[in-house]
C-alpha cells in the first residue's frame, strides 16, 4: 500500500547580511509546517525567496520592521507590511531599510489544501495574488500564539491548526492595504552622528554609501529619507557644511586661506575663494578683511599689512 509523503517546504532562497539570532523552531501539523524566525539584518540586508508552495507570513514584534518587499522586480515596494501570503511559484524580493533585529513565523502548506481550507470556510479568493496586509492586530495576536505553540508545544496539533485557519480567513477577508512608502527613519540622534562623522572627515568627500552605514541605513533608503526629510542631497548638505565650517575658520582664525581649503576638503585656496565668492559674493580674504580689519600699524613700524 503506498503511503503519501508528508509535505514538506522546498523554498529556494538567496540572503545576504542577515544571520539568525536563534535556533530556527518549527512544527509539522495537518500537511502545514509552520517554522519561527529570529533575524538580525544590517541596512541593505535581504534576499530572494520562491518555493512551488504557497505561503503566509506573519510578523511577531510590536513594531513592523522597517522592511520593503516586491514580487516583480520593476514593481513598486511594498512597506509597513505586518503580513503577508506569497503564492506557489511566485518571486520576492525583500531589503531591510534600517540595521534591526525582527522575528516572523511562516507557514507553509499545499495548494490543495488552501483550497480545501478556504471553501470550508466559504471564502472565494484570488489565490494566485500575493496579498499584502498592513498593521493588523488579529493577525499579530494570531501569529504570537502560533510561535509560542511551536517554541514551547503545550497543546495539540489542534490549537495550531485552528490559529492557522484564523490567520488565513483574516488574510484572505482584510482589505489590502494600498502601503506608502515608509516615513524617513532618519532621526535627529541619527543626524548628529552624521554631522559630527562629516566634521571628523573634512579632509576628504564622504560617499552616501559611508553616511547611510553611519546612519544604519541602506544607501538608497538613506538618500530618499535625507532629501524627503531635508530638502537637499547628502552631498549638496556636506557641501554646504564644508562651506560653513571653512567661513567659521575664515572669521576665528588667524589659519592661512590655503589651510583652510585645505582642513575642509576642497581641492586648494582658488577652489575654496570661487565656492565662497559664489555664497557670499566676494572672496575670503576680501570677507576677512572688511569685518575683522587689523589694528593700524604705527608709523615707521617694520609691520606691514600684506593682505
Amino acid at each position: 500500500m503506498h503511503t503519501k509523503a508528508e509535505f514538506t517546504p522546498k523554498m529556494q532562497t538567496n540572503v545576504h547580511s542577515l544571520r539568525t539570532l536563534e535556533p530556527l523552531s518549527w512544527r509539522r501539523f495537518a500537511g502545514t509546517i509552520a517554522d519561527v524566525w529570529s533575524i538580525r539584518g544590517k541596512a541593505g540586508a535581504g534576499g530572494f525567496y520562491v518555493s512551488p508552495d504557497p505561503r503566509i507570513v506573519i510578523m511577531l514584534d510590536d513594531d513592523i520592521p522597517a522592511h520593503s518587499l516586491t514580487t516583480k522586480k520593476d514593481a513598486d515596494e511594498k512597506r509597513g507590511v505586518g503580513a503577508f501570503y506569497i503564492p506557489a511559484g511566485v518571486p520576492l524580493w525583500s531589503r531591510l531599510e534600517t540595521a534591526q533585529d525582527f522575528s516572523h513565523i511562516d507557514f507553509h502548506f499545499e495548494t490543495s489544501t488552501l483550497h480545501a481550507r478556504l471553501g470550508a470556510a466559504g471564502i472565494n479568493g484570488d489565490l494566485t495574488k500575493p496579498r499584502f496586509i498592513g498593521s493588523n492586530d488579529v493577525l499579530a495576536t494570531i501569529g504570537r500564539m502560533a510561535a509560542k505553540e511551536v517554541r514551547q508545544p503545550s497543546r495539540g496539533d489542534m490549537m495550531l491548526d485552528g490559529l492557522f485557519r484564523a490567520a488565513l480567513g483574516e488574510i484572505f477577508t482584510t482589505a489590502t492595504d494600498v502601503i506608502a512608502p515608509a516615513p524617513g527613519n532618519l532621526t535627529p540622534h541619527k543626524l548628529s552622528a552624521l554631522k559630527r562623522f562629516l566634521q571628523e572627515n573634512m579632509t576628504r568627500q564622504v560617499t552616501v554609501a559611508e553616511m547611510a552605514t553611519v546612519a544604519g541605513l541602506s544607501p538608497s533608503w538613506f538618500a530618499h529619507c535625507f532629501s524627503t526629510q531635508h530638502g537637499e542631497t547628502p552631498q549638496r548638505w556636506q557641501a554646504r557644511l564644508r562651506l560653513e565650517t571653512a567661513c567659521e575658520m575664515v572669521a576665528e582664525t588667524s589659519m592661512s586661506f590655503a589651510e583652510i581649503a585645505h582642513a575642509t576638503g576642497f581641492s586648494d585656496q582658488a577652489h575654496l575663494s570661487r565656492v565662497f565668492r559664489a555664497k557670499y559674493g566676494q572672496p575670503p580674504s576680501r570677507w576677512r578683511r572688511e569685518r575683522f580689519p587689523k589694528p593700524c600699524s604705527k608709523r615707521n613700524s617694520p609691520v606691514q599689512d600684506i593682505i
